[in-house]
């Protein structure tokens, strides 16, 4: 499975990148929306996780024009974030995001909900 994770706290990404890749994973990183948008469109993630607080274009709006730029491309995008509120959570079923893992995130669910995408 591929995996793009997209957070601006590096040491967060590059620990749930370690994590991933220990569970199989192909992982590559992303620190910021831009970044995140410009390698989807030259890679070939499957699964995207990504966290909404960003500076900058903050994750839905990822979200929202990733769906827009690839609307051929189906990645599973799965929202990683410290903001778990249900209008958060609402927000992020708007913009396009399929799961909503409240950080820190329990690698139990993580592992769990790759494994139902890979089926």
């Amino acid at each position: 499975m591929r995996v793009r994770v997209v957070d601006d706290n590096r040491d967060s990404a590059e620990s749930l990148g370690m994590v991933l890749q220990m569970l199989g994973a192909e992982v590559t990183l992303a620190h910021d929306g831009h970044s995140a948008i410009d390698a989807f469109g030259a890679g070939n993630s499957s699964v995207v996780l990504l966290d909404i607080g960003l500076p900058g274009m903050d994750g839905y709006e990822v979200a929202r024009r990733l769906r827009a730029r690839h609307p051929d491309r189906h990645p599973t995008i799965v929202a990683v974030t410290g903001w778990g509120q249900e209008d958060d959570r609402r927000k992020a079923r708007e913009a396009g995001i399929d799961h909503h893992i409240v950080k820190p995130a329990d690698i139990d669910q993580l592992q769990h909900l790759l494994a139902s995408l890979a089926n």
